[in-house]
């Protein structure tokens, strides 16, 4: 396990060899996140979604193989249980830890079922003091082996209607039914499959505001059944790395005390 601090005040454990199911898509994550003020903003093994692992980097279709955990959305057919889970595991260090604690980089290796490498990522995560709070800055690039394409999918490319495009940097809500917006409009229905430049959680005491799509990706969101926020890289069609070649992405989100509007976030 690492930490990432800001000014010297960890907000964050970064579980890097988890102890998890192999069909909860092991992978590594950080729970629990705080803000400044100490208020708990993730969740780790829900009862309700148990392959949910506070914030990670999730896919369930890399390639035929399930890196999201659970069950696997199959087309004509729903969610099944399949013996098609793989794992993210963290092969190493790619400097060493800052020593203030602000930041951690890594290279991991996105394994098939049978141990085989589909992606190797680099990872860099960045814990910054802001104005409002801090900020939690992840960036990723996945690439390809050079002997074939690699598809990104998601229950929605294989067939599941309703805007389940998720799949990507994915972020599991401490419990409770949050107030979801944008820039532009307000509430799980609205917000679900948007693409504006940011996406704002207002839960208990907390406020996160999530910003980073690129490309076609869009915001996956969830508030009434389940809080949770994804950047979604297969939203509408799978997303194909090209053999050899990268996908890269950077998220920044704003961990917050207390309650935001939109004004304030703007």
């Amino acid at each position: 396990m690492a930490d990432l601090r800001v000014a010297g005040r960890v907000v964050a454990d970064y579980v890097v060899e988890p102890d998890v199911d192999p069909k909860h898509g092991p992978r590594p994550y950080l729970h629990p996140v705080r803000t400044l003020g100490g208020t708990t903003v993730t969740d780790v093994l829900p009862e309700d979604h148990r392959w949910h692992l506070g914030v990670s980097v999730a896919v369930q279709d890399v390639d035929g193989t399930n890196l999201w955990g659970g069950r696997t959305y199959v087309r004509d057919a729903g969610y099944t249980w399949l013996d098609d889970h793989g794992r993210i595991a963290h092969e190493s260090w790619l400097a060493p830890a800052d020593g203030d604690g602000s930041r951690l980089a890594e290279r991991l290796l996105w394994l098939d079922p049978a141990g085989e490498t589909l992606l190797v990522e680099e990872r860099t995560l960045v814990a910054s003091p802001a104005p409002l709070g801090w900020t939690l800055d992840f960036a990723f690039t996945l690439t390809a082996p050079a002997g074939g394409d690699v598809s990104l999918g998601s229950p929605a490319t294989n067939g599941r209607p309703g805007g389940a495009g998720y799949g990507g940097f994915f972020w599991r809500l401490v419990p409770g039914e949050p107030e979801v917006f944008t820039s532009t409009v307000e509430g799980e229905e609205k917000c679900n499959g948007s693409a504006d430049p940011w996406l704002a959680v207002r839960g208990t005491g907390y406020t996160l505001v999530f910003s980073g799509l690129d490309g076609d990706d869009r915001w996956f969101v969830r508030a009434a059944g389940y809080p949770g926020v994804c950047a979604a890289l297969a939203w509408e069609r799978p997303l194909v790395i090209p053999a050899g070649g990268t996908l890269s992405r950077r998220y920044r989100v704003l961990v917050a005390d207390g309650t935001l509007d939109r004004e304030t976030i703007q």
